[in-house]
């Protein structure tokens, strides 16, 4: 690992080819997302960035949307990456009886849907993010999934601005080739 300060999309678009990927993947666990996300670069602004990431995953066939979802943690379960813990931090501390309702809620969802509860979660209250599940559950299979894209859209929107805001980061020496 090298330290780099991260310049934002001037970093972004000088990055190898693999470490794009890498970047993009952190995002989003599609990898054709990130592959087709990457090979666009340059791009010329981070509004040209944004639309281009949301045009590939409006375009992403059902297999690969599952593997996007595949990369989030059950709402109200521990995460294991820093961006789903950040999204997730209004969870932390919330009511034990609304934990336990969140997470029989989200079996019964994953039961009826076939994949993960997905919501933009960035730091909302466990209740709230519970009240929207209820709401979601009366979904038919076809809304839901058309909202469920919604939902990974705002969540890639959110880390790729984040991913393109100046500071300085960590970059695998391996990923350079």
């Amino acid at each position: 690992m090298r330290r780099v300060d991260w310049r934002g999309l001037s970093s972004f678009n000088e990055l190898s080819e693999r470490q794009a990927i890498n970047q993009l993947f952190e995002c989003c666990s599609s990898r054709i997302w990130a592959v087709r996300v990457a090979s666009a670069r340059p791009f010329s602004d981070d509004e040209a960035l944004l639309e281009y990431a949301d045009l590939i995953l409006a375009e992403l066939t059902e297999k690969d949307l599952d593997d996007a979802l595949a990369g989030h943690p059950r709402i109200g379960d521990r995460a294991d990456n820093p961006s789903s813990k950040r999204e997730q931090s209004g969870v932390t501390g919330a009511d034990a009886d609304v934990l336990a309702e969140l997470k029989e809620l989200n079996a019964a969802y994953e039961e009826r849907f076939g994949h993960v509860y997905l919501v933009f979660a960035n730091g909302r209250p466990a209740a709230e993010l519970l009240d929207i599940l209820k709401q979601r559950m009366s979904n038919d299979p076809e809304t839901e999934r058309r909202v469920m894209r919604m939902e990974l859209a705002k969540i890639n929107r959110s880390r790729l601005v984040r991913m393109l805001t100046p500071a300085s980061i960590y970059l695998d020496e391996e990923a350079q080739a």
